[in-house]
């Protein structure tokens, strides 16, 4: 569109596609019709288990955007941070690259707290090994920031963990390290941010109140 002299930059035709712009200051137009940023947006998913958080997948497996399409809304965004196929719970989603960015960036340090199910009745052993670190099987030294029991049954227990620092698979990598295997997964809160009574493949908008939340979050962590 731009060699063929269809955009106009501040009036003129542009047909150089490398020419740099301003979106807040410079006047886009194609076609006669003048473009705009699209509004900024910030979503929060409980991601069901058996969805891959990506846009499209090679082996065609249904991905997370398969629930927004469902909607009859699509908004373009991109996930913030990842889950995997079989884990589940709070995605946050967003077309705001930087503020994505941030919150999954390792050095803003700020929690992710996640409910586990392991098939073992855990004791404070275990837990204690998850905060001192574990080392994986390629020597990595992996820990989280706290974990506690949930509830126990006979054979099986929910733990919770939080993460500040969210390595690949690192709570899958860190309890198969001490031969407890996981049951299920689920992401319940990001920073301050819960997944409350959200439903399991529901998405909705973070309130005002909630962007802020984690906005002063991550503020406060950088500090």
């Amino acid at each position: 569109m731009i060699l063929t002299g269809r955009v106009r930059l501040n009036g003129g035709v542009q047909r150089d596609p490398e020419t740099p712009v301003h979106l807040e200051k410079d006047r886009i137009v194609v076609d006669d019709r003048a473009i705009q940023r699209p509004p900024k947006v910030y979503l929060m998913m409980n991601k069901p288990r058996g969805l891959v958080t990506t846009a499209s997948d090679e082996k065609g497996r249904e991905t997370i955007y398969a629930v927004l399409a469902k909607s009859g809304e699509s908004p373009w965004v991109a996930p913030v941070g990842r889950l995997d196929k079989a884990s589940e719970g709070l995605l946050l989603l967003t077309n705001d690259s930087e503020w994505g960015a941030r919150v999954a960036a390792p050095g803003t340090h700020l929690g992710k707290t996640y409910h586990v199910q392991v098939s073992a009745v855990a004791d404070e052993k275990i837990t204690r090994a998850l905060v001192q670190g574990v080392r994986n099987a390629d020597g990595n030294l992996l820990r989280a920031k706290r974990a506690s029991l949930l509830r126990s049954g006979e054979k099986n227990c929910w733990l919770e963990i939080v993460l500040d620092e969210g390595k690949n698979r690192q709570i899958r990598r860190m309890l198969a390290a001490l031969e407890v295997e996981v049951l299920r997964l689920v992401r319940v809160a990001v920073g301050p941010l819960r997944l409350g009574d959200l439903a399991k493949g529901a998405f909705r908008a973070l309130t005002a109140e909630e962007k802020l939340a984690l906005d002063h979050a991550m503020r406060g962590r950088r500090s």
